[in-house]
């Protein structure tokens, strides 16, 4: 089945980072990524019940969405809160409530309108596209 976890106890290992710091900079992560089309593409980062997202990070999603657009495509990337408390439990993601996205070539972060779902914004978007 595409897009489960074929191997949990691999996807459960840290990735350690720490030999590569650039002055203040170190690597971030991307919890997804959908290239739809070689139209557009969609960045997702999933936080536990409002955890912050760290302004490095936030600046990466967002010079990414702006970099796509500069090739031509569309861009979006998404924040997403879960509330899976049992760490043993998958986060259902398409489910998830958007917190805030930033869409290309915009600096502005913004919450959705209405409540929405990953899978719901998504779908908005790629219908744009």
């Amino acid at each position: 089945m595409r897009g489960k976890i074929n191997s949990v106890a691999r996807k459960q290992q840290i990735n350690d980072f720490s030999g590569l710091r650039y002055g203040k900079i170190t690597p971030t992560d991307i919890d997804g990524v959908i290239e739809y089309k070689d139209r557009a593409t969609v960045f997702i980062e999933v936080k536990y019940a409002g955890a912050r997202l760290p302004f490095g990070q936030r600046l990466a999603l967002q010079r990414l969405v702006n970099d796509v657009a500069a090739a031509g495509k569309r861009a979006i990337a998404i924040v997403v809160d879960h509330d899976v408390h049992d760490t043993d439990d998958s986060i259902p993601v398409a489910d998830c409530k958007v917190r805030e996205f930033c869409l290309c070539n915009e600096t502005v972060w913004r919450p959705p309108k209405k409540r929405t779902t990953v899978r719901e914004m998504i779908d908005e978007f790629l219908q744009a596209v």
